[in-house]
């Protein structure tokens, strides 16, 4: 038998943008999965706008933070 040569696979080349949308959806599915966590252990998640964050060239991004409460606590209405 003849030996083949391997070749290393092209790898592609993201764009800064395509970076930074990844980045974003990786952090979001570890706060999806930390959130069903916190509910399975008896507590309620809520993700609350905290700031949004311009760039000043018409982008922008909303930042948040959890409000938790523990399994039985009553909402203040």
């Amino acid at each position: 038998m003849s030996a083949n040569a391997f070749t290393p696979a092209a790898m592609p080349n993201p764009t800064a943008q395509e970076r930074a949308v990844d980045r974003v959806a990786e952090a979001s599915h570890r706060l999806n999965e930390a959130v069903r966590r916190a509910i399975d252990a008896g507590y309620s998640v809520e993700l609350v706008r905290a700031s949004r964050f311009h760039d000043g060239a018409g982008n922008w991004g909303d930042q948040i933070v959890p409000t938790v409460r523990n399994k039985g606590a009553q909402e203040n209405t």
